[in-house]
């Protein structure tokens, strides 16, 4: 979370005071952007955009079905990633995203359409083009991360 501290203004303690986990020392983009209901929505548009495209055929391959489960793992990744609640690390514990995408063999194309869908969802559901475009060039380097072939 510090990525988006140095890019975006720190909100008061007053304004981030919740009964969960969160560290209200930093800026929080969870809630810039509107919070769990934002983040449900990116996590759906994602894998919606993934069955839609023939551009994402071989990512969708390498997800196992039904993608309900990956679609939930993606939201909750995402709430303690942007500051909010770290609801993935409560149930699954550290994410450790190299690792646990190991199994996968994931080049620059798999990369890439990961990257499409996570485009497409954050364009239909973050409206301030500067939270968009810091929030996609982070994880784009995530994404990059990633790639292990």
């Amino acid at each position: 979370m510090n990525w988006f501290k140095k890019l975006l203004p720190q909100r008061p303690a007053s304004q981030t005071a919740h009964q969960d986990d969160r560290d209200p020392k930093q800026s929080n983009a969870y809630d810039m952007i509107g919070g769990d209901n934002t983040l449900k929505a990116i996590a759906h548009s994602f894998y919606q955009r993934m069955q839609q495209g023939d551009d994402t055929r071989e990512l969708l391959a390498v997800h196992r079905a039904p993608l309900a489960q990956s679609e939930q793992k993606l939201y909750e990744f995402l709430s303690g990633w942007l500051g909010g609640p770290q609801l993935f690390q409560q149930k699954y514990g550290h994410p450790a995203l190299r690792a646990r995408h190991m199994p996968f063999a994931i080049d620059e194309q798999l990369r890439d359409q990961w990257l499409i869908c996570m485009r497409y969802a954050l364009e239909q559901h973050i409206t301030n083009p500067e939270h968009r475009q810091v929030i996609y060039r982070a994880i784009a380097t995530l994404a990059d991360h990633m790639r292990n072939q």
